[in-house]
């Protein structure tokens, strides 16, 4: 089997990303539902409100998540996952039912975010570790590339087949469908061998986990950098679901299948970034530092895209950068965690990137509806770009590098020759 796609080769591997994929898609259609029924349906065209129904799905995970990391390292995490799978499912049929009979509120959309999130948070850190238990550390790299290509080939199709659904038929019966498609997930799990995974050492039980996560983390520089990292471009650089939204209807005044396919377009980016992850043996700091950096940059541009079908060119660009950064912090540490805090330090991770994007969505959706879209993207584009740089200063310093080194560092032109996150 060609060295991009090694972790198949593991029969459990195989049958978990069969039943991710199918449930990928179904989220992604259910993403784009979300927001258009807030946006068009149970309000007029509210980017604060959008903003606020994603903050509140990332909310949990920033209050939460850590201790969902405690739960991924003390118990079975093929039970979690069932459990979280449930939850999910269940929580989408219900939305769906309100949405269909005609009776769903804003609440309801808020209440639904908000427990779908929840769920997130314990689901996430098992979800995570419960790979590299499937593939063994020698393929960690190669599995979390290849989760990101099922994520994006999702992002890809799952957008664009929500737009015509929502055209057609409305946005309920878009969240029935994402509820029928966890059961693919729980169909993976029951079919997983599981004398095969091998569950990682537990840590001893006492009140201070998630405090020992922390102190962990505080103790690597490199973990360090990544976790600031995440919390800023979560915070500035991931909110395309508000600001497409915005973008789509207030400034190029399109309609839910336009609207769909700006997330399919960019999920051709990320699937490209994603793949060529897969081919790469392990991360390197100059993708962490480059895909900062080129977000950034992207993001702005943007903002200034004259049409819609440049603005929708530009987030191929935008979609590469934005996962080839997303991979090379979650890969460092997957791989350079010790097996009894990894749960805790990918809840950490998970807790900060997404609780960013909790914070921020309702401010880029305020923004946007204050100034226009365009100053929602471009605000975001800048504070992005300023922390690429100022991580570049911070490479700089504690690797001892010229500035010229470093920024040749971030452009990929040569390799690192000190140590450092994911190097």
């Amino acid at each position: 089997m060609s060295a991009m796609f090694r972790a198949l080769e593991n029969p459990n591997y195989r049958i978990w990303a069969s039943g991710a994929i199918v449930s990928n898609i179904g989220t992604w259609m259910q993403r784009v539902a979300q927001d258009w029924l807030v946006l068009t349906v149970l309000t007029d065209h509210s980017g604060a409100a959008v903003g606020l129904t994603t903050g509140l799905q990332f909310l949990p995970m920033l209050l939460f998540g850590p201790y969902g990391g405690v739960l991924a390292d003390r118990y079975r995490k093929r039970i979690i996952l069932m459990w979280t799978q449930l939850a999910m499912g269940f929580t989408g049929l219900a939305i769906g039912l309100l949405v269909v009979t005609g009776t769903a509120q804003l609440w309801h959309a808020y209440v639904a975010a908000f427990c779908l999130g929840l769920a997130s948070a314990v689901d996430g850190p098992a979800r995570q570790a419960f790979v590299s238990e499937l593939v063994g550390q020698e393929n960690i790299s190669n599995a979390v590339a290849l989760n990101s290509a099922s994520f994006n080939t999702a992002r890809l199709t799952g957008p664009a087949i929500a737009g015509v659904l929502i055209a057609w038929v409305g946005t309920g019966p878009v969240f029935l469908l994402n509820a029928a498609s966890f059961a693919a997930v729980l169909i993976s799990l029951f079919r997983i061998r599981v004398t095969q995974p091998a569950p990682a050492p537990k840590g001893e039980r006492n009140k201070h986990q998630v405090a020992e996560g922390v102190r962990y983390v505080r103790r690597r520089p490199d973990l360090m950098l990544i976790m600031v990292l995440v919390g800023i471009l979560g915070a500035f650089g991931m909110n395309f679901p508000v600001i497409n939204s915005l973008m789509a209807t207030t400034e190029f005044s399109m309609g839910p299948s336009e609207f769909g396919l700006l997330g399919s377009i960019m999920a051709v980016g990320t699937l490209a970034g994603a793949l060529l992850a897969a081919r790469r043996s392990g991360p390197r700091l100059r993708f962490l530092l480059g895909g900062a950096l080129g977000l950034g940059i992207f993001t702005i541009l943007g903002s200034i895209a004259p049409t819609f079908w440049v603005y929708a060119a530009i987030l191929i660009p935008v979609g590469l950068a934005s996962i080839t950064f997303l991979n090379s912090c979650n890969t460092s540490i997957q791989l350079s965690v010790e097996p009894r805090f990894r749960g805790r330090v990918l809840a950490l991770y998970l807790a900060i990137l997404q609780g960013g994007t909790a914070i921020g969505s309702p401010l880029v959706g305020w923004i946007g509806s204050q100034f226009g879209a365009r100053w929602s993207v471009a605000v975001g584009g800048i504070v992005v770009l300023l922390a690429g740089i100022a991580a570049v200063v911070a490479v700089t310093r504690r690797n001892r590098l010229t500035l010229r080194g470093a920024l040749r560092l971030a452009l990929g032109r040569r390799e690192p020759a000190v140590q450092g996150p994911g190097s």
